[in-house]
């Protein structure tokens, strides 16, 4: 009787236990909550092509996420907008690619008037979203440290990969 192994927290893109935690994510994802995976250590449009590459492997399709259209000058719009593309993200089994995650994630701030806590509202509510998600979620970053604290959650299933220089 033979017992796979954990897979750690942190491990290098295409060693085994890269490979271990990307063969786990071939089968069905529904109701197992969200599969976070940080890539660092290369710049941006590599980590991209990487991701493509991961989503091909796994036969899904990779959408990048730009928050630019998703957000709304208007209260509640964001959320909106976040919940339906989260909605058919689930749906469709598709992989959500975030680049730049750590200015992303870096942006909860001080309060210091309405629009710093309505940016704050609107990243936790991104964070809650990801949580939430039944699929694997990936965030580039050149800056590891400032995207990690965002995505370890008991609710999530998190793996730093790090990309040889």
């Amino acid at each position: 009787m033979s017992h796979a192994r954990p897979i750690p927290s942190e491990v290098r893109y295409r060693d085994p236990a890269f490979e271990q935690a990307l063969g786990s994510l071939g089968g069905p994802v529904k109701g197992q909550g969200a599969t976070v995976w940080l890539f660092t250590g290369m710049p941006g449009a590599f980590l991209r092509k990487e991701a493509q590459s991961v989503a091909a492997r796994l036969g899904k399709r990779l959408v990048t996420v730009d928050l630019k259209p998703a957000g709304s000058r208007y209260i509640g719009e964001t959320e909106k907008n976040l919940s339906r593309m989260f909605g058919e993200a689930s749906r469709s089994g598709w992989i959500l690619f975030f680049d730049e995650a750590d200015a992303l994630f870096g942006k909860r701030s001080n309060v210091q008037d309405a629009h710093d806590r309505y940016a704050n509202q609107e990243v936790s509510y991104l964070l809650q979203s990801i949580e939430a998600h039944q699929g694997l979620v990936i965030l580039a970053t050149n800056h590891p440290s400032a995207a990690k604290p965002a995505f370890k959650s008991s609710r999530t299933r998190s793996m730093v990969v790090k990309f040889p220089p």
